[in-house]
């Protein structure tokens, strides 16, 4: 029960007409020495007698718990700021200097227990909601009770959640292990924490030495020196129940027998035969029985222990069809478990997939059909969350700067590749490795040129108000909201990418430039002006993709320069030049950095090795990639 929600029953309990409750007189007048020094062990009949009489007694309870409630004058009263009421009858009460009342955690747990139990009938949702959530949150058996007396809840969604919360109470506190059975069965295959809570102290073991098998609800017999029991807990179990003394160690019992050596023998054993371990022991027993030495279990007296004592780990809950039914759901439980788990990891992976997907589009499209290899492909992303966040400085409406951000950074980095393909790269065409070289020098540069424009802290580039969160199914399978989007924003440019390829002009001239550039040429076509503008797409796409990127990663300098070697392998994997390869290559890159990872959740770094060594084992049996190209642009 929150605060809030005390002080709102007491606010409106207040504000009820003055009127005398002789039911309340009565219970009050009765008790008030308990009610001046409660007990948690006691005040429950008490505290369910005040509910009971109405309005008043909750308004009573309500002041109780919130240490609002003080004794003046033989009489009960709330204090609410500098004025006082009779919590009786409701009268102001002048001149009242009470001596207030506080009740410990324990009492004020029932009391709270009785207000939210009340607040299941209350004509308000909000607080009835408010209640069956403190339920959840520490339910006892009273609340069970009061569960099962209230009136239906017309809520569907109230409902359903009441009818889970009974279900779990039912669990933990009813008499009936029917009744228990029926509600585990119920919600058998469930995967909910609460759920799993609630089966957990059903199946809680403990470990029993007993010389017969023992009246009790027994999970399994142990054997001492098996995997799971071995011989040194056995001896502790003995020990530990006082069926021997505690272990005497070879060193302890030499050390003692040496001390205690008179005329040449040990507790009535010749020191000549004290080699022998059962000489030891008898000469230790002898000295154990003259009070010599501290009791303590020689290896006889502990094999001996040992033999004549089975070993039991029973249930903490008593009835055997209660664990039996526990045991189902939990292993039900498990299995869907792990299968959730599956879901959720495929999740990731394909959201990874689509974010390799978006940052490798544009380099797909370049090292593809161009087969530049552009190092300066992670500034262009770069660029792109930079201008994202620029137009975010200046519009303050998320969603609206976002939908500005998005065309904005494609015509930037559009721009800024045209203007790197007119300046560097046309000047080195078929010359591979000055080409990689020099956009290397590029990439420094456009680094260094970001760190001076907005500095080397990482600039905030934040998602609209319906982008944050996640979608969540249940406690296991869940995926944010911004990467959804991406994975949305992936699947509308393989679309777009596919239309502009296969139904325009500009398509059109792309695949002819690839197939045959010389053939193209012949025909109209201007294969450097196909050049310029296959570059400035490409490039426009890696701007877009920075915005995506930048709603969840640290937008810096270097942002470009962690997603550049995952570009590159998507499309070296994927097959180079092929759009339907580079989906691949960033579908197997984004299932194997997560099922790698989920061995080792917290070693990312070895993750990513792992992943680059398989990269590099995949290339060596398949260097064309998974999908390569085919016919003359294969060959070129």
């Amino acid at each position: 029960m929150t605060c809030r929600l005390i002080a709102l029953l007491l606010t409106l309990l207040l504000a009820l007409p003055a009127a005398a409750n002789p039911a309340l007189e009565a219970v009050v007048a009765d008790n008030l020495d308990q009610i001046e020094k409660p007990s948690r062990r006691t005040v429950g009949p008490l505290v369910a007698e005040i509910a009971a009489t109405g309005p008043e007694g909750l308004a009573l309870l309500s002041a109780w718990a919130g240490r609002a409630l003080g004794l003046a004058g033989g009489r009960l009263v709330i204090v609410d700021g500098d004025g006082a009421t009779d919590a009786v009858t409701g009268q102001p009460v002048a001149d009242a200097e009470p001596r207030m009342l506080r009740p410990n955690s324990g009492v004020r747990g029932v009391i709270e227990s009785a207000l939210v139990a009340g607040e299941i009938a209350s004509p308000d949702r909000a607080r009835r909601a408010a209640a069956l959530a403190s339920i959840a949150r520490d339910g006892t058996a009273a609340h069970l009770a009061a569960l099962r007396s209230a009136a239906p809840e017309a809520d569907p969604v109230l409902a359903a959640r009441r009818d889970r919360i009974e279900r779990l109470l039912t669990i933990r506190f009813d008499t009936d292990p029917a009744a228990r059975v029926a509600a585990i069965q119920l919600m058998a295959g469930d995967v909910g924490l609460d759920f799993r809570a609630a089966l957990n102290p059903l199946l809680a073991t403990r470990r029993l030495a007993a010389a017969e098998e023992p009246q009790a609800n027994i999970a399994r017999e142990l054997r001492p020196g098996s995997d799971d029991f071995p011989r040194e807990a056995a001896v502790a179990l003995l020990t530990a129940e006082g069926l021997i003394q505690p272990r005497l160690t070879p060193a302890d019992q030499r050390a003692a027998l040496a001390a205690h050596v008179a005329q040449g023998r040990v507790g009535g054993v010749p020191v000549a035969e004290l080699s022998d371990p059962q000489a030891r022991d008898r000469a230790y027993e002898a000295l154990e029985a003259a009070g010599a030495v501290p009791p303590a279990a020689t290896e006889s007296e502990t094999e001996a222990a040992l033999a004549g004592t089975r070993f039991f780990e029973v249930y903490a809950e008593a009835d055997p069809d209660v664990t039996d039914a526990a045991r189902a759901a939990q292993r039900g439980a498990e299995w869907r478990l792990a299968a959730m788990s599956g879901i959720d990891l495929g999740l990731d992976a394909l959201s990874l997939a689509s974010i390799y997907f978006l940052a490798a589009i544009g380099l797909a499209i370049t090292f593809g059909v161009m087969r530049v290899i552009n190092m300066a492909h992670g500034e262009f992303i770069m660029m792109g969350a930079y201008t994202g966040y620029v137009t975010q400085t200046m519009i303050a409406d998320r969603t609206l700067s976002l939908v500005v951000a998005l065309p904005l950074a494609f015509a930037v980095t559009f721009a800024a590749g045209v203007a790197l393909y007119r300046l560097v790269i046309r000047h080195l065409a078929h010359r591979p490795l000055e080409t990689l070289l020099a956009t290397f020098g590029v990439s420094i540069a456009l680094q260094q040129l970001a760190k001076n424009i907005f500095g080397t802290q990482a600039r905030p580039l934040t998602a609209p108000a319906w982008l944050e969160g996640a979608i969540t199914v249940n406690d296991v399978i869940s995926i944010s909201s911004i990467r959804v989007a991406i994975l949305v924003l992936a699947v509308l440019f393989l679309g777009l990418f596919l239309f502009i390829m296969k139904r325009t002009r500009l398509g059109l001239e792309v695949r002819a430039v690839t197939q045959n550039p010389g053939m193209a040429a012949s025909m109209g076509i201007n294969p450097d002006r196909i050049a310029m503008m296959t570059f400035g797409l490409g490039s426009g796409i890696a701007g877009i993709a920075g915005v995506a990127i930048g709603l969840f990663a640290q937008v810096t300098s270097e942002l470009g320069q962690q997603y550049i070697v995952q570009s590159f392998m998507t499309v070296v994997v994927g097959g180079v030049g092929n759009i339907w390869g580079t989906l691949a290559g960033a579908g197997l890159i984004g299932v194997l950095s997560k099922v790698i990872e989920s061995f080792n959740p917290s070693n990312t770094l070895a993750a990513q090795t792992f992943m680059i060594l398989f990269i590099v084992i995949f290339i060596q049996f398949r260097p064309r990639g998974i999908i390569p190209q085919r016919g003359r642009a294969a060959e070129a």
